[in-house]
């Protein structure tokens, strides 16, 4: 058998390494951005929503990314109910990595409990041992790959962590991340729930390594997974024989979904960007559906101008008394257009991944072309 880990030879011409240097041009743009790290924050919560709803619906989940967010942080969801509990559980594994020193080691501790996360109160897309190896042989549907026996996973997936943990030059991460998502799918360690582990297992890479020292979150990979499901398990199986032109042409689709997703990454990072393009047209989307009135526009127009707020900062917007002031503003933190920011419970920001803002956002995203395609129908 070939060796699993061995990174494949590459040609200098290649468009593959061509993208790689795409690649580390844009790396070296991470956390050089204007926009302020609340709204960036708040941006990645909503596309961990988004990443969420892309992994579930390439597994057949067709729940739309507006229903998803209706449930996000709002009412419990109905037990009853699989195809949102799937991407609840998703979203939660992905905010759960977000909690994690990304410099601890990925362990197969670390695996099996992303995996029970992802699984757990599952029934048709759960598991019947959720955070343990499968400990009998498994077929792939629809695929011609035959995964390795049962025995044989614990130690296929302690070479994969050895792999998925060693130190690598900067120009090798890329090609060390794409490897290890199609080795554990070729494993396929788990009797269910292997493509959403993979994927979140992938996210967990990015954080430790081309993330790691940037001091600014890694982005949830949408544009690899969500931009066409037949292509990227075309792709996937075009590595299955462990060939080095087989390898190279997964990780050629892989990096070129990253590079995009960097880009986009980068273009957030600008504030101009994020107030003039997308979150801005989505304020004021509110105002057009009748969802605020003019003084409550013009008080989400300040926040998004400034970052953040206190009440004293809205008085030539909400004139009259401080008691007043604060009544509008308990409203608004009650209808999810504003949240309290990480500077203190006197200091406000908007909630742009849950409440009435948050679809807007999706639908402005779409309308400049970032949202998947996978889910531009929605």
């Amino acid at each position: 058998m070939p060796e699993l880990y061995r990174l494949p030879p590459l040609s200098f011409g290649s468009d593959l390494v061509a993208t790689l240097f795409e690649i580390e041009r844009l790396r070296a743009d991470i956390g050089t951005g204007s926009t302020p790290r609340d709204t960036y924050a708040e941006l990645h919560l909503l596309f961990d929503t988004v990443m969420s709803v892309v992994s579930a619906r390439i597994e057949g989940n067709h729940t739309t990314v507006y229903e998803a967010l209706d449930r996000v942080g709002g009412a419990p969801t109905d037990a009853a109910d699989e195809k949102l509990n799937e991407i609840t559980n998703i979203i939660s594994a992905a905010r759960y990595l977000d909690s994690l020193d990304p410099a601890e080691p990925l362990t197969h501790g670390f695996v099996r409990d992303l995996h029970a996360r992802t699984v757990s109160g599952l029934t048709t897309e759960g598991d019947p041992t959720p955070g343990a190896y499968r400990e009998r042989d498994v077929a792939i549907s629809g695929s011609a790959h035959h995964p390795p026996s049962s025995p044989l996973v614990h130690a296929e997936m302690t070479a994969l962590l050895e792999f998925a943990n060693a130190e690598r030059p900067l120009h090798e991460q890329m090609m060390q991340i794409a490897l290890a998502h199609h080795r554990f799918v070729w494993i396929h360690p788990f009797r269910n729930g292997n493509g959403r582990v993979s994927r979140l297992f992938t996210y967990a890479m990015m954080r430790r390594t081309i993330f790691s020292t940037r001091g600014f979150s890694a982005l949830n990979p949408t544009a690899v997974f969500g931009n066409d499901r037949g292509a990227y398990i075309t792709a996937l199986e075009a590595a299955d024989a462990l060939t080095d032109e087989g390898t190279i042409e997964w990780a050629s689709f892989f990096v070129r979904g990253i590079r995009d997703d960097i880009a986009r990454l980068v273009w957030l990072q600008e504030r101009t960007n994020v107030i003039d393009a997308l979150v801005g047209p989505s304020v004021d989307r509110l105002l057009r559906d009748g969802q605020v009135t003019a003084a409550e526009h013009r008080a989400l127009r300040r926040v998004l101008d400034l970052g953040t707020v206190k009440a004293g900062d809205l008085t030539d917007i909400i004139p009259g008394s401080a008691s007043s002031r604060s009544r509008i503003i308990r409203d608004l933190l009650d209808r999810r257009l504003l949240q309290h920011s990480s500077e203190g419970p006197r200091f406000y920001r908007l909630s742009m991944s849950q409440g009435p803002l948050a679809p807007r956002i999706i639908r402005q995203l779409d309308a400049l072309g970032y949202l998947p395609r996978m889910l531009s129908e929605d």
